[in-house]
């Protein structure tokens, strides 16, 4: 109709799914390229596999449906309506999110490489060792989500709570690997072994270290731009 009301629920509504679409290709893009850069320098470097590939099925398979599909039901940021209009000649993804998605990706990837050869050196199992690696990439990624609900704020300006869906999703992410490295069933057909604690340990400082880099490289931006 030609209710203005309309028309500027409209547009609202229309920003609210382009944010969340892209902040989903955000998220995806780079958990992609770390796990294909794992998989990658390790084939044209005669190294072993870190992550078999019946392992990577379980990760695109869970991540995707717990992790990044939560995306989709992020609220609406309070400046939506105060962004000027997008011009439709500037791509999806920008400078600034491609050089985001290398730094995820190599982070992803170093971290992977990093505990595998340490875990590796202490004189574990492959199946240990690759569980590990496994653990790198699906807890690097959960933790990389919180970075992608806002492209430009941190998971905490938005509420912590405000997203339900999300926050439902990574409680079962989290169940799922407990059961892919403890359950003997799982531990059959993926291949996977049970890990220390204190390699769990390792996984969420790599993890957390992600976090707090993207998390500065907003913060940076942010700064730089309103300057």
């Amino acid at each position: 109709d030609d209710n203005f009301a309309s028309i500027e629920a409209a547009v609202e509504e229309g920003r609210c799914v382009f944010d969340n679409l892209r902040k989903f290709i955000v998220w995806t893009l780079p958990t992609n390229l770390g796990e294909a850069l794992a998989i990658m320098v390790a084939i044209f470097g005669g190294l072993v596999l870190p992550v078999a590939p019946v392992q990577i099925l379980w990760i695109n398979m869970t991540t995707a449906l717990c992790l990044g599909m939560t995306l989709a039901f992020e609220a609406k940021e309070p400046d939506l309506m105060q962004r000027p209009p997008r011009d439709p000649k500037v791509p999806i993804m920008t400078g600034d999110l491609i050089a985001r998605t290398v730094i995820v990706g190599t982070l992803l990837a170093l971290g992977v490489f990093g505990l595998f050869f340490y875990e590796r050196n202490k004189g574990l199992s492959i199946e240990e060792v690759r569980t590990t690696a496994v653990g790198v990439l699906v807890m690097g990624e959960l933790f990389y989500l919180f970075n992608c609900r806002s492209l430009s704020r941190s998971a905490f300006a938005l509420g912590f709570f405000s997203n339900r869906w999300l926050l439902s999703g990574v409680l079962i992410m989290v169940i799922l690997q407990l059961l892919f490295t403890y359950n003997p069933a799982m531990n059959r057909f993926f291949h996977s072994a049970p890990i220390s604690w204190d390699a769990w340990l390792r996984i969420m400082l790599n993890s957390l270290f992600i976090y707090a880099v993207i998390g500065v490289e907003k913060w940076i931006r942010f700064r730089f731009r309103k300057r």
